[in-house]
């Protein structure tokens, strides 16, 4: 009889695959997750049979087009409880997201001296957007640190508000070292000083029961890839009340409502924050993957990846040559570590020939590897049909990759 895990790992056709000769082990999934076989059964459904452009044509077959891109957007909506479609935004992926959403509110609401507040484990993603705007406004960039085991310190952040505070973003899960930082506190207390705040959710989206309403928070992004959706999809959600006071991020055709020589006015949410062609396949399977997921119970992953993490953590408990960077408890589906004497990227090559994928490198975390005081470390991150013996292997493999540089 077929686990839940086989069940799971049976709808991801990439996972029979063998690399270098051997059955493939995939614990990069902090990076991009596989597809299952109703996600690219629903791009090669659409490519093949409902290929037009969306939003501008009358003829029947980009109708059609039209129904099943938008179908995704209420998915989404409904997926992370917005209040309306007009509320999701689509991207081509988180980076592009919090970049519009620092542009146009950025554009708009600071000023000279204003001060937004992030965090030391974002992604360079959730930093260089807000360095840039800074820089063109004349705004300060304050930073919220953490202790050694990854907590962030809520005190220091409560202190940084002020008169000045005009703007949080955080992430709510590291990619780096998969600490979770206590959201809903964080939104409340920015909220308390009428601050709004920007949730990265991309590390949450697929482990996590994520309602926005319940949240209250102001923002929130994710990547459709880590979400076992094509790459080059991304969602913003943002309350209306800032999203219709944001000027266009990028213009062009589809988000406008007139334009003549002397003056353009804009469509309404969501087209006006999408301006162009979409990956129109690209989102249609963003909604299969969504809807695949839903079709599991996100808790009984929850709890599987949550067991992976635990028994890999007893697995190197005893092993003094690993030393886990960032790890307070909290941490959800991902462990970053590092091997006395061996570089990350020899880590990462060697297990490579026995078929497992893990990654290695800085995770676009420089601030926080330079916290650590290292340039890189190697991470597992586990997924829904990531296996105890998959890690066990892996912890085997480790071993050996020790073994050889002694």
């Amino acid at each position: 009889m077929k686990s839940v895990v086989d069940e799971w790992r049976s709808h991801f056709p990439i996972l029979q695959n063998t690399m270098n000769g051997q059955p493939l082990i995939y614990l990069d999934n902090a990076a991009t997750t596989q597809k299952p076989q109703v996600v690219i059964d629903a791009i090669v459904n659409h490519l093949t049979n409902s290929n037009a452009n969306v939003h501008r044509g009358v003829y029947a077959l980009s109708q059609l087009a039209t129904d099943h891109f938008e179908k995704t957007r209420r998915v989404v909506k409904d997926f992370i409880n917005a209040d309306s479609i007009g509320e999701i935004i689509f991207t081509k992926g988180a980076t592009e997201a919090i970049n519009l959403v620092a542009s146009s509110y950025g554009e708009y609401a600071l000023s000279e001296h204003d001060e937004i507040i992030l965090t030391i484990m974002e992604h360079h993603a959730n930093i260089i957007p807000w360095q840039e705007i800074a820089k063109k406004k004349g705004c300060i960039i304050r930073i919220v640190p953490i202790s050694a085991d990854g907590t962030l310190d809520i005190d220091t952040y409560a202190s940084f508000f002020n008169e000045k505070t005009k703007f949080v973003s955080m992430v709510w899960i590291s990619n780096a070292i998969g600490v979770e930082n206590p959201i809903k506190k964080c939104i409340d207390i920015a909220h308390s000083h009428t601050v709004p705040i920007l949730v990265d959710a991309s590390q949450a989206i697929q482990h996590k029961r994520i309602d926005v309403q319940s949240l209250d928070c102001d923002f929130l992004v994710f990547s459709g890839h880590k979400l076992y959706g094509p790459s080059g999809t991304g969602i913003l959600f943002g309350k209306s009340k800032y999203l219709d006071k944001m000027p266009p991020y990028q213009t062009g055709g589809d988000m406008i409502r007139k334009v003549t020589f002397e003056k353009t006015t804009f469509a309404d949410l969501p087209s006006k924050f999408e301006a162009g062609t979409p990956n129109i396949e690209g989102f249609i399977g963003l909604g299969a993957a969504i809807e695949f997921l839903l079709k599991q119970n996100i808790d009984d992953i929850a709890n599987h990846e949550r067991e992976l993490l635990t028994h890999t953590m007893n697995l190197i408990a005893d092993k003094e040559y690993i030393k886990v960077i960032g790890y307070n408890g909290t941490n959800v589906s991902a462990l970053s570590f590092m091997m006395n004497g061996v570089h990350p990227h020899d880590i990462a090559s060697l297990l490579d020939r026995n078929g497992i994928a893990v990654r290695a490198g800085h995770h676009c975390a420089h601030p926080l590897m330079q916290f650590y005081g290292v340039n890189s470390t190697t991470r597992i991150s586990f997924a829904l049909y990531s296996t105890k013996e998959e890690v066990e292997q892996c912890i085997h493999a480790l071993d050996a990759v020790y073994t050889l540089f002694q």
